[in-house]
């Protein structure tokens, strides 16, 4: 459904002397239909900006996304528009989601207006979607601030189901949310994922989650992916020394990264400074994919080396 090949974004700023920072660099990765594959890193790795990307909330700098074999970068204007229904994204805040001025029943009839379903029709299918979802009749003329993060969560969730998309970006759908309302609202996902067969790209740095939620990871590092392949490879044989401390050491990688942010320099492997097993080739030559397994690929010039000696430093 999804093919996504050298993606690229840029930023700049500055006015007189400007500076760049390159998010997403040379991104590349494919999701069948029905398919979910999460994109898992650091905070500042990029994941949110390819999934911006993707969908076109932001222009991509370069690269080809082809959906549903249409290219996505070709459209502009009402062809553009005309595919955007198709595509839905699930942000992280669900309150910044929902118009505070509107009720969840007139936020979730919206798509169903653009749709030009009679208006008698229209309440008792937001109704539907507001069971479907597990909230209750009477959400149904409540205002987002008499809701909780969950229940705002599900509205939005109900509003995208209004919409039938064919492909979902969910960007940290449960990262603002209770731990106890977490597990409700990814049960949910998968739930909906099954009864409507949804595809989608599942962004999160928690890796308990994408564990329990995808078919397929990509582990990405400062807008590099460096491994990816299917769950159950990529979790008990992680061959790319971040994915191994991502996976080992979680807490004191996140508490590491921000100062190594952004793309640095272009020559050599961008994991070198933080990799014990770092060699002369790591500093000059930057590692091409191999396939070490059936669809598991990883970018590293020393996966050849066993488990015992990747070490945090």
């Amino acid at each position: 459904m999804l093919e996504v090949k050298n993606l690229k974004k840029r930023f700049s700023s500055g006015i007189f002397f400007k500076s760049y920072l390159d998010a997403v660099d040379d991104v590349s990765f494919s999701i069948a239909k029905g398919e979910t594959l999460g994109l898992v890193g650091e905070s500042g790795s990029g994941k949110s900006t390819v999934g911006q990307c993707v969908i076109r909330l932001i222009e991509p700098t370069g690269g080809t996304i082809m959906f549903n074999g249409i290219d996505l970068r070709s459209l502009n204007g009402r062809a553009l528009n005309r595919v955007r229904p198709s595509m839905q994204m699930i942000f992280q805040d669900p309150d910044s989601s929902l118009d505070p001025r509107m009720t969840i029943g007139q936020s979730i009839a919206e798509p169903f207006r653009l749709k030009k379903v009679a208006r008698n029709e229209v309440k008792g299918e937001v109704l539907r979607l507001i069971e479907k979802v597990g909230l209750s009749p009477e959400h149904y003329n409540r205002y987002p601030h008499q809701m909780s993060g969950g229940q705002n969560q599900r509205a939005v969730l109900a509003r995208v189901l209004a919409i039938n998309p064919l492909f979902i970006v969910a960007d940290e759908p449960t990262a603002s949310l209770d731990v106890s309302v977490q597990a409700q609202i990814l049960h949910l996902l998968m739930d909906l994922k099954r009864e409507y067969g949804m595809t989608m790209l599942f962004i999160s740095h928690d890796l308990a989650v994408i564990r329990h939620m995808c078919d397929r990871v990509a582990v990405m590092y400062r807008g590099k992916i460096v491994e990816q392949g299917p769950v159950s490879a990529v979790f008990e044989s992680p061959a790319h020394p971040y994915t191994r401390l991502l996976l080992s050491r979680t807490e004191e990688a996140e508490q590491s990264v921000k100062q190594e942010n952004g793309s640095g320099d272009a020559k050599g492997c961008r994991f070198r400074g933080r990799c014990s097993l770092a060699r002369a080739v790591c500093e000059t030559t930057e590692p091409a994919f191999r396939e070490i397994g059936a669809g598991h690929t990883v970018a590293c010039h020393m996966t050849v080396l066993p488990k015992a000696e990747i070490t945090h430093e």
